[in-house]
């Protein structure tokens, strides 16, 4: 679409020019913006496997935290976030967030790193009348810290970055400044973000990030029905069932791992996955969950042979997570971020800083036409689950979701739906 746009104008501007001198000036723009295309997704390409190793760390972590209930994050607006944090840290606190968020600082240079995120940002922020997706980031300082020019035009040009000055002895305007900002942001699906703000604060980093998603095949809104989704074996609750039972998807019943794994695209560039376990094999599918199977299921997942009709269900929900990522992140080697010992001299050289609270909060909507997610680090996403009958599935009990981008290969988001009620 993009490339379209740029050809359209081309031929508004160059009436003038010959039949061959248009052509040749139209195929010179269009192979000019393919390629600078191509080497953003180059450049996004060289992060994309460590945001995947960092995604699937994360969501093991919080799961041995929360074995029987929701979880939903994005992984992407997370990494983000703490990569543009570590512009401004220095020294060994600087070396753990990187290699927290799993880049190899042997094979990627952090200019490199920032190069892949800007790109990326740049991809997945194209305009589209398809897909709708925004992400940025803001550091909440106190206002009387000075700081570094360089900082804040790094944040800003690399990482969709603002930052943003307040009085943390004032908690109530501090609070209402944050929840406001990340509220406008989210089109209004994250509120009340933060809470629980100490006037002894001095930096507060939130991220943001709303997705919506339209289905290439929606759902018809006549067939919804209330029925059984089944917790556990103890535990059945009603939801609104969608139903499509005219319609090819791409789906396999896996050989290796007790699961069925669904693809269902979204209009633009945009994919999600939904992998249902058989009955009682939750665990042991959860434990195989990493980048490389979610690589071998996208792979297989492109042939032919795998696009079949069927009927299938998907429950209609919505629900929210939110996680304090500062009491979970030392468990992934950021140890110094929250104590004394960090450096962000980068950021301020007139104090010792240590950042007080990361704030994460996911929102998932699923519907008839697609999906609908905001983040905030802070989070919101749409999602599914399902079951298999020959060529039935039934999402009537707990399941995985992965949501993709397809030309960056980056995880928008991720998580598991326990009970679409809670």
């Amino acid at each position: 679409m993009h490339c379209t746009h740029c050809l359209l104008l081309l031929l508004a501007g160059h009436l003038m020019l010959s039949h061959s001198q248009a052509v040749q000036e139209i195929d010179n723009t269009a192979n000019q913006t393919n390629r600078e295309f191509s080497q953003l997704n180059v450049s996004s390409y060289q992060i994309a496997s460590s945001n995947a190793n960092f995604a699937f760390s994360l969501y093991h972590l919080i799961a041995s935290q929360n074995s029987e209930k929701n979880i939903f994050f994005s992984p992407l607006s997370i990494s983000i976030a703490l990569a543009m944090l570590s512009t401004g840290a220095g020294g060994d606190t600087q070396t753990q967030i990187l290699e927290g968020l799993a880049f190899n600082l042997t094979k990627l240079s952090l200019p490199e790193i920032q190069d892949g995120i800007r790109s990326l940002l740049q991809v997945i922020s194209r305009p589209s009348t398809e897909l709708d997706i925004s992400v940025g980031n803001a550091l909440i300082l106190n206002q009387d810290l000075h700081l570094l020019p360089k900082f804040v035009s790094t944040a800003e040009a690399s990482y969709n970055g603002k930052v943003l000055r307040s009085n943390f002895r004032d908690m109530e305007a501090t609070t209402q400044l944050i929840n406001n900002y990340v509220k406008e942001k989210t089109r209004g699906k994250i509120r009340d973000l933060v809470s629980g703000l100490t006037p002894d604060m001095r930096m507060v980093l939130i991220n943001y990030i709303f997705f919506r998603g339209l289905w290439k095949k929606p759902f018809p809104s006549s067939k919804v029905f209330n029925g059984n989704f089944y917790v556990d074996k103890n535990t059945v609750v009603k939801v609104p069932m969608m139903l499509q039972d005219d319609q090819k998807h791409w789906f396999l019943d896996d050989r290796h791992v007790p699961c069925t794994v669904l693809r269902m695209d979204y209009k633009g560039d945009a994919m999600a996955f939904f992998i249902l376990p058989q009955e009682d094999k939750m665990e042991e599918v959860e434990q195989v969950l990493s980048p490389g199977m979610l690589k071998r299921w996208n792979h297989l997942l492109q042939n032919r042979y795998l696009y079949r009709k069927l009927s299938l269900q998907f429950p209609k929900f919505s629900i929210a997570n939110s996680y304090a990522l500062d009491e979970i992140l030392p468990d992934l080697g950021f140890r110094d971020l929250f104590t004394q010992r960090a450096n962000f001299s980068n950021i301020n050289q007139e104090e010792n800083l240590q950042l007080s609270k990361v704030f994460h909060k996911a929102t998932l909507d699923v519907n008839e036409v697609g999906t609908e997610a905001a983040a905030a680090t802070s989070v919101s996403v749409t999602f599914f689950s399902a079951q298999h009958k020959r060529h039935v599935l039934i999402f009537n009990r707990p399941f995985f979701i992965v949501i993709y981008s397809t030309s960056t290969k980056s995880i928008f988001f991720m998580g598991k739906v326990f009970n679409p009620t809670a």
